[in-house]
């Protein structure tokens, strides 16, 4: 039996002011930016109270499954105008390995992923082009589009929303210093705070059902990651459409100017996902699992509820170096933690209605593939 909210984080305290205190008081209210300051600097044998607090407040959420999006991933374009100093991913025009897909290329592996059940197509950028290739993904498969545009203005949130059930743009980080020469998005006009929390907020406006997130070991500090997350938390207050929150790891490659980072290490990936749920714990939070492979598995002693986006087709392109686990692994060491594993749309059941509600193409290929309470309808194993 789980305790009430109460009682868990009156528990929570005790424990933590027991050891010696790096908190006086936790109060069943909602943290504060300053418990949660001090709960993502707690002490190693301060962490497992902490990770049980999260699955507890995770347990109230959605008890006993954890999710996940069957998808293939479309490289929609790698042009790009931000040098962000972790990405393999872009190029500029006219240089090796740019690429724009071509409407045949993306009916390809739109129609491989239906016939292995994918109910998501994951597009990345693509500008005016990406409108155009949601509404043919929608109008010629069974596939719904989750575009990741960029920055977006009213006008294509909009545009976008008449033929995408979700979108996403991570906010990544709140943190200004990242700006400064030498820093992770010293070259990246499109990633600063201001900008990307306003296009977060438009989406709001308008009632799109959105996912956002934030990129830890990209140079911030613990306490900007509770930042970012309490910028989250205050865009969803006011408007109630994040859909899901992800907390995604950097991870070191050879070919990029932060080759000689280091990565953010499990300790620090346990606690940023703990401190999230105790943050927003009626959110979905999600980490990707092939980022904390071979021990992903403990992510779900932090609280995750999903495993995001997870294709048996295409490479995660912008971590092309680790690849998804096997659907089978996924389902056997989430049942090994205690958990049943069930394949979600890319919008989530309690978002369901603001997608169905609505006359059209959009809500008529939505019903047709999600079960009666807003799962996928699973056609493939």
């Amino acid at each position: 039996m789980f305790h009430g909210e109460s009682g868990e984080f009156l528990a929570l305290a005790h424990t933590i002011t027991r050891h010696g205190s790096v908190l006086d008081l936790l109060n069943p209210a909602p943290l504060s930016r300053e418990q949660a300051y001090r709960l993502i600097g707690c002490r190693d044998d301060e962490v497992p109270s902490l990770l049980d607090a999260a699955v507890r407040a995770k347990e109230r959420f959605k008890p006993e499954i954890i999710t996940y999006s069957r998808k293939v991933f479309i490289p929609l374009t790698n042009l790009c105008r931000d040098y962000c100093g972790y990405c393999i991913f872009r190029r500029d025009p006219g240089e090796p390995g740019a690429h724009t897909m071509t409407p045949d290329e993306v009916l390809e592996v739109a129609r491989a992923g239906e016939k292995l059940g994918c109910t998501e197509a994951l597009f990345s950028l693509g500008d005016n082009y990406l409108e155009a290739m949601c509404e043919l993904v929608l109008r010629e498969t069974s596939l719904l589009p989750h575009p990741n545009p960029g920055l977006l203005s009213a006008e294509w949130i909009s545009r976008l929303a008449a033929v995408s059930p979700s979108m996403g743009l991570m906010l990544e980080s709140t943190s200004e210093s990242l700006l400064q020469a030498g820093a992770a998005h010293d070259n990246a006009p499109d990633k600063v705070p201001s900008k990307r929390l306003r296009t977060i907020e438009e989406a709001g406006k308008q009632g799109v059902p959105f996912t956002t997130g934030l990129l830890i070991g990209i140079g911030e500090t613990p306490e900007d990651r509770v930042d970012t997350l309490l910028a989250i938390r205050e865009l969803h207050r006011r408007y109630g459409h994040i859909q899901e929150v992800i907390v995604q790891n950097f991870r070191v490659k050879p070919d990029i100017p932060m080759h000689d980072r280091p990565e953010p290490s499990r300790g620090e990936m346990l606690r940023c996902v703990a401190v999230a749920r105790l943050l927003m714990p009626e959110v979905n939070i999600q980490a990707p699992p092939n980022l904390s492979a071979p021990y992903y598995d403990e992510l779900l002693d932090a609280g995750i509820n999903d495993w995001g986006g997870v294709s048996p087709l295409t490479p995660d392109f912008i971590n092309p170096e680790k690849p998804w686990p096997h659907l089978d692994q996924l389902k056997s060491r989430t049942e090994a933690k205690g958990y049943s594993l069930r394949q979600r749309l890319p919008v989530y059941p309690e978002f369901l209605n603001r997608v169905i509600g609505k006359a059209g193409l959009l809500a008529d290929r939505t019903k047709a593939v999600a079960d009666e309470e807003g799962y996928a309808q699973v056609t493939v194993q």
